[in-house]
């Protein structure tokens, strides 16, 4: 289950659900009618071997109508019989028309991936890759950086959450995708990129040449700090991935033993990532059996994802700091405490990524991710439409960032202390 993305595109759980929509399934008819396509073509070049196809497609309000898919088929033959750089790739072509046919959905985060961007989507959470150290995501079609990872290239550069990449080394992402995109910005270590970006409050792009490093970032980060008297816990929480939850209970285990008396869980800057993680670090606050999280799927069905009720923090006064990089399962943590009244909220606006996407295997080490459904917090409301408002709203500047100065995280200490 994938709940968002990110740009960072998001991973899959270790047991996806099983029942596709009927988006999905009329994708996947359509994937099936293409790898056919190519296996007839693979016998050479003059004259494909195909027969013209048609398919009952049944939309959501349960319309039926037919589908004469021999217009692609003789699309993509003229092509291969006029293009004028002969021989033409088949395998690219197969790839293209999959991954346009997947677009056509019109969603954003409905994606095919090719075994290339299958592998890079793959290794996104799991916390070693050589790049800038940025995640990034699709927001009201730009493609946007989510947020900068500590001790990156990306930050050391100044790239800041809300940037809108407009270029890559020249090349417009006014058509990319965020997988292009990732593609385009990663690469071997000591190699250079060169950004350009747009930034809110500026009235020009600009832009940003980056040398590209090995990244390796742990999910989980604790300091205590000693306030009034009170031993206070700094949790900074960077991703929901492979190492989030034994990290996260390993920092719950030393928060215990220093016998903490508050703590300040930082989701800034947190593009997502497991829904899993999501739920068993919100049980260690949230009551048992109480709802985490709700999927709404597009059929009118709602699937509840409860509380395991561990209850290690609940007499820990806890504060969340949340901002525009705070994403996906960041928001579904951040929500569901906010919702029980469990901790306040301080910050920014979340990014108000709340969508649920499923991975679904495909023959050739393809796959394709299809969003299924919303992500609704137990006071209902819509993450992927509203996001996250904080309960003390306090803004943190460029100018802040510059001079390491931390308004929101100072607000958060002072709160966590009363």
């Amino acid at each position: 289950m994938l709940p968002e993305e990110t740009s960072l595109p998001p991973v899959v759980p270790p047991s996806p659900r099983t029942s596709p929509s009927r988006l999905t399934m009329g994708i996947v008819a359509l994937v099936v009618a293409l790898i056919g396509f190519y296996a007839g073509t693979s016998y050479g070049r003059k004259g494909l071997l195909f027969q013209p196809t048609q398919f009952k497609v049944v939309n959501q309000k349960d319309q039926v109508k037919d589908v004469d898919y021999d217009l692609l088929w003789k699309a993509i033959d003229t092509v291969e019989k006029n293009y004028i750089e002969q021989p033409v790739d088949q395998q690219k072509i197969l790839y293209g028309a999959v991954q346009g046919a997947v677009a056509a959905a019109g969603d954003q985060y409905t994606e095919f991936f090719d075994p290339e961007q299958l592998e890079s989507f793959k290794t996104d959470l799991k916390g070693t890759f050589e790049g800038i150290g940025a995640e990034i995501g699709k927001k009201n079609g730009n493609i946007v950086v989510v947020t900068p990872l500590d001790e990156s290239p990306a930050k050391r550069a100044g790239i800041l959450p809300g940037d809108i990449i407009v270029q890559v080394d020249g090349e417009s992402t006014a058509e990319w995708s965020v997988d292009q995109a990732v593609k385009k910005i990663r690469g071997q270590k000591d190699t250079k990129v060169t950004l350009t970006l747009f930034r809110e409050g500026r009235n020009k792009t600009f832009d940003v040449t980056i040398t590209r490093a090995q990244i390796s970032v742990k999910s989980v980060k604790l300091e205590y700090k000693t306030i009034g008297g009170k031993n206070i816990a700094v949790m900074n929480l960077t991703r929901f991935g492979d190492d989030t939850k034994a990290l996260f209970d390993a920092a719950v285990n030393d928060m215990l033993s220093h016998k903490v008396d508050g703590l300040v869980l930082d989701l800034r800057n947190n593009p997502g990532g497991y829904l899993q993680s999501a739920v068993d670090l919100a049980s260690n606050w949230v009551p048992e059996g109480k709802v985490v999280v709700t999927e709404a799927r597009g059929s009118g069905e709602s699937i509840p994802y409860n509380s395991e009720g561990f209850g290690r923090l609940k007499n820990i006064k806890t504060v969340v700091l949340i901002n525009a990089g705070s994403a996906s399962a960041a928001e579904i943590l951040a929500g569901a405490l906010q919702d029980y009244h469990l901790a306040p909220l301080i910050g920014e606006k979340s990014f108000g990524k709340g969508s649920v996407q499923e991975l679904f295997d495909l023959p050739g080490n393809s796959a394709v991710k299809v969003t299924v459904a919303k992500w609704i917090t137990p006071n209902g409301k819509n993450l992927h439409k509203d996001g996250l408002v904080p309960d003390i709203e306090v803004k943190r500047t460029e100018e802040d960032i510059t001079s390491n100065k931390d308004p929101q995280k100072d607000k958060a200490l002072e709160e966590v202390v009363k």
